[in-house]
């Protein structure tokens, strides 16, 4: 059997939440749970709660990063001038960013 699955309080997380996303929706909220540093159920819970998501940096945020980093560069290098940037692109930018400035406050 498996450990008990308990919260930050010490209290027994017994109850399963499960919803439906869009490949769209799920590769975003992958992105941001990878930038976080968080479980995927951490980072909802906090979400869903409207808590602030601090990001420790680690190894695997900064692998994170660079990896998101990565993706973007090729991203805009496949852009052509004059086309249009897609919104998924922006929010990810604007989240390598606040994750960036909030580690480069946190030194």
């Amino acid at each position: 059997m498996s450990a008990k699955n308990l919260d930050n309080k010490g209290r027994f997380r017994s109850r399963t939440v499960g919803f439906r996303v869009s490949p769209e929706e799920d590769r975003q909220i992958n992105i941001a749970v990878s930038l976080s540093g968080l479980t995927k159920q951490d980072y909802i819970v906090k979400r869903l709660m409207c808590k602030d998501i601090v990001v420790q940096g680690n190894p695997r945020v900064y692998k994170a990063l660079k990896n998101q980093l990565a993706a973007v560069l090729n991203e805009l290098s496949r852009i052509e001038n004059g086309a249009e940037v897609d919104e998924e692109l922006l929010e990810t930018i604007n989240l390598i960013t606040v994750t960036l400035d909030g580690m480069k406050q946190e030194s």
